[in-house]
């Protein structure tokens, strides 16, 4: 038979104050250590950096090649960009312009005097155009006392088409002076009569041409133009009168 065992006031106390320093103790340990937790700025809220590892350095380094590579790209896509646009800019010139030609370049040139001066120190009657329409512009004057083929003379001209048509004279000899002055035109064995006078015709590469061979001279009309032209030019063709000294 089970006997109740009376609790004495002594073993009540004891009692108590075995269950007071457990729950002290258990207070005490609780309690955050001096430097540490919140107290200490090492928690949660109060971060440190980082120390830089090789991976991150490896992402910097990548990304430093990758803005490289975008900046080469926009570079050579300006370049490229630049390009197309003067391209499409000359394109549109040019078909803008009539049969491709840009404007002619060529000025004008006087040769009243050139010519009064060549003809007062040329060994034959030296020639100019007389009564050409206006629209035909000199553009080449010059007379060589002593040229290759001997005393030359030389017109040039544009006609109202732009097309060439010059004038030649020399002393020199026929068969070298004619296919020298009309880049290796030949003799067709044709003849035009202009003005009461037989031109021979020669046609080449480059130009044709009208001759006309007489004592101590050769004159030569020749260019890109139409023969036509060449005989209006051949047809204005007069001797070149100089001042007599008093």
């Amino acid at each position: 038979m089970a006997k109740d065992v009376a609790r004495t006031p002594a073993a009540e106390g004891a009692s108590d104050m075995a269950n007071d320093g457990v729950t002290e103790t258990a207070s005490t340990s609780a309690e955050p250590a001096p430097g540490t937790g919140a107290a200490s700025g090492t928690g949660a809220g109060a971060g440190t950096p980082e120390a830089a590892t090789p991976e991150t350095g490896e992402q910097d380094d990548e990304a430093r090649a990758r803005r490289l590579k975008r900046l080469r790209l926009q570079s050579l896509r300006n370049m490229v960009l630049s390009t197309a646009l003067i391209c499409l800019a000359t394109f549109a010139v040019f078909l803008l312009t009539p049969n491709g030609e840009t404007e002619s370049p060529v000025r004008t040139v006087e040769y009243d005097v050139a010519s009064a001066t060549a003809a007062r120190a040329a060994p034959y009657p030296l020639v100019v155009p007389v009564g050409l329409p206006e629209d035909w512009r000199a553009t080449s004057v010059r007379y060589e006392p002593q040229g290759q083929h001997g005393a030359t003379w030389r017109l040039g001209f544009l006609d109202s088409h732009e097309d060439y048509a010059a004038l030649a004279q020399a002393d020199g000899e026929p068969a070298a002076f004619v296919p020298s002055v009309t880049q290796d035109a030949e003799d067709t064995g044709a003849t035009e009569r202009i003005a009461g006078r037989d031109w021979a015709l020669w046609e080449g590469p480059k130009y044709d041409a009208l001759v006309l061979t007489e004592p101590g001279v050769t004159t030569v009309v020749m260019g890109t133009a139409p023969l036509e032209q060449l005989a209006r030019l051949a047809e204005s063709l007069e001797v070149r009168e100089t001042a007599q000294p008093e």
